[in-house]
């Protein structure tokens, strides 16, 4: 399933991303060299509608031009089949971002890709690893980490000083590549956003310019860990404000510009109509249902049980189900 190239494919680096199935053939493993060792992981198009760190790549690497890479590059383009039709995933697909080692779901043909990609980077002895997403809703940018490290903070820190620690989900990439080096997940607001590809970019060139890591917690960074995953079951019928008709759930209209505010407990999220419950279900850091724990039903209203920050709350109906309808997250101490 996995293509492998030892030099750039030609018209990689002009390609738009519903060309590269065609271009590559399938998920990609491109090993360029550098004058500098061991590489940096970059992976992209792990969904197929995120195409920021495709720009970002194709960016850095024109940039080089004849020059070479100051460092050795893996670079593994993701899901692009989904690509080819601006998807998230295709029907049938697993999502690219749950498929790697470390993960619960069963075993596939993906999965067993990812478990390649992950032994030929140990087997390299990766730098640092990056991994470029969008949001679908408005959301800042911002760097994610799965160890609270010096080396870690300071390469999610290079990109923004909004950093996000978190646990689970399983079968991430960076959790799989955390256990080998250095690893961070760029969130890059919203596909096509203003500057997000630059941005990008610029981690991406300072990562490979780069001798070592520093051992110390970066200063002045604002570290958010997640609580929990909010998901609304496969069950129930939403839909945005009271103009969505006969759903069982009405997100408030508003609910997109909750993304990293610090939201009081009493805070409305939904209105529920004739069924009774919560009508949401939250996954913690143990993987145990807390939706009780979060939320509270106060006539039809669902409220914040506890004061917690969102993210990735977006007003699309399909991101919401192939995904989840946000996270809650609290501020966290570091000390440098």
């Amino acid at each position: 399933m996995l293509k492998t190239y030892h030099r750039l494919p030609e018209g990689l680096l002009e390609a738009r991303p519903e060309a590269l199935e065609g271009l590559l053939g399938g998920p990609s493993l491109i090993e360029l060299p550098g004058r500098r060792e061991p590489p940096l992981f970059v992976s992209v198009l792990l969904h197929g509608n995120e195409t920021t760190g495709l720009e970002a790549v194709q960016r850095v690497l024109a940039a080089y031009g004849e020059r070479g890479l100051p460092r050795g590059l893996m670079l593994f383009i993701g899901n692009v089949q989904a690509a080819r039709t601006g998807a998230r995933r295709l029907p049938g697909q697993p999502d690219y971002n749950r498929i790697w080692p470390g993960g619960e779901g069963p075993d596939s043909p993906e999965r067993r890709m990812a478990a390649e990609v992950v032994a030929r980077a140990r087997a390299r002895g990766c730098f640092a690893s990056i991994d470029v997403h969008n949001n679908t809703g408005r959301n800042p940018h911002y760097g994610c980490v799965n160890r609270l490290e010096g080396p870690y903070l300071q390469l999610a820190a290079l990109f923004s000083r909004t950093v996000v620690y978190f646990t689970r989900p399983r079968g991430v990439q960076s959790l799989a590549m955390a256990r080998l080096c250095p690893a961070t997940t760029l969130e890059c607001g919203q596909p096509g956003s203003p500057g997000a590809a630059e941005h990008a970019a610029e981690l991406i060139t300072s990562a490979l310019q780069l001798a070592q890591w520093p051992a110390r917690i970066p200063r002045d960074v604002e570290v958010y860990r997640t609580l929990a995953a909010v998901r609304i079951p496969e069950r129930y019928r939403f839909g945005f404000g009271a103009g969505a008709g006969d759903v069982d759930l009405h997100l408030v209209p508003e609910l997109e510009g909750y993304n990293f505010r610090e939201l009081p407990e009493g805070t409305v999220l939904a209105y529920a109509g004739a069924q009774a419950g919560l009508l949401l279900s939250a996954e913690d850091n143990e993987g145990r249902e807390a939706a009780a724990e979060f939320f509270v039903r106060d006539g039809d209203a669902i409220r914040l049980r506890r004061a917690a920050m969102p993210a990735m709350l977006a007003a699309d109906e399909a991101a919401i189900r192939q995904d989840v309808l946000c996270y809650l997250m609290e501020r966290i101490p570091v000390h440098g």
